[in-house]
This record gives C-alpha cells, sequence and structure tokens, in this order.
C-alpha cells in the first residue's frame, strides 16, 4: 500500500515537472527569437559601429514603405506557405539592404553617440520591430504558430504601432 502511494506521488510530481517544463520551453522558443535577433543586432553595432546600426533602423522604416506601396506584390507565390513567407521576406530584407546602402552614405557615425544600455535598448526594440512585422504583414502565421504569451505581446494591432515607432523613439532619446 504504501509503495502504490509513493508511486502514485512521484508520478504526479514528474507530471507536475514534465508540464512545467514544456510550458517554460514553448514560452522561451518565442523569446528566444527575440534574444538571437537582439544578439545579431547588438553584436553589429559593436562590431560594425553605430551610424552602421542606424542606417539598419532607418533602412528597415524605408524598406517597409516601399513594400507596403509595391504594385507587384500579387506577383510573388502565394503556395506553397514557406515560398510565401520566404518570397515576401525576401523582397523585404531585398528592399532594407538597398536602404541601408544609401544610408550608410549618409549617416555619419563620428558625431552619433549611443551607450551600451542604448546600444542593447535598441537592438531590441529592432528585434520587436521585426517580430511585430512577422505577426502583422508576413505571412508568418500560416507557416509557424507562437505562443499565446508571445501573441499577447505581438498579435494585437494595437500592439503593432507601438512596436513599429519604438525604433525611432528609441533613436530619438537614446541617440546623442
Amino acid at each position: 500500500m504504501i509503495a502504490t502511494t509513493t508511486t502514485g506521488a512521484i508520478t504526479q510530481v514528474n507530471a507536475l515537472a514534465t508540464h512545467t517544463a514544456l510550458s517554460v520551453w514553448s514560452v522561451a522558443s518565442d523569446f528566444l527569437i527575440v534574444l538571437i535577433l537582439l544578439s545579431i543586432f547588438f553584436l553589429f553595432a559593436w562590431y560594425v559601429g553605430r551610424g552602421p546600426f542606424v542606417a539598419v533602423l532607418l533602412a528597415f522604416y524605408s524598406a517597409y514603405a516601399v513594400y507596403v506601396a509595391f504594385p507587384y506584390l500579387s506577383y510573388l507565390p502565394s503556395a506553397p506557405a514557406l515560398t510565401a513567407l520566404l518570397a515576401r521576406i525576401g523582397l523585404y530584407m531585398g528592399l532594407t539592404f538597398v536602404f541601408y546602402v544609401v544610408l550608410r552614405r549618409v549617416v555619419v557615425s563620428d558625431f552619433l553617440d549611443i551607450g551600451l544600455f542604448g546600444l542593447i535598448a535598441l537592438s531590441f526594440f529592432a528585434a520587436a520591430f521585426l517580430l511585430a512585422l512577422a505577426y502583422h504583414i508576413f505571412p508568418v502565421a500560416s507557416f509557424y504558430h507562437f505562443t499565446p504569451a508571445t501573441g499577447i505581446l505581438f498579435a494585437p494591432k494595437s500592439l503593432f504601432f507601438w512596436w513599429f515607432i519604438a525604433p525611432a523613439v528609441g533613436l530619438f532619446f537614446l541617440a546623442r
């Protein structure tokens, strides 16, 4: 009888631990995307410089403006889901690269000062900006399903605006 009670208790603890670990992992996996993007932006700014980093942030906005007004989106593939996603992301990244090249010539890094905290914050804002674009602009939902915790932060249309302007506001307050 004692062995059955002990086995039942161990089974309950094991089930609770497994459920907790899976819940933590599902939330962490989506935020891992943000951490990876944040790291990429931070390392880019750290090694290449603050001026090129600001040019990337501004290129995101310029590319978005052209992407939204792009009259040939209907010619991009719409099926299968992965091909449609990669075509749209490829177009956006191509536009971002073109604007980065142009803006890199304009942004002068000699007069730009962004501290370590500002660099981390701007990297986070850039990562969140791209994740918000993934939620609202690119057909990511047909290919990858985010967790409800991530959905709370990025899915509402009202929050899209705030994630969209976060890098610009961050530049306004953190770049000197």
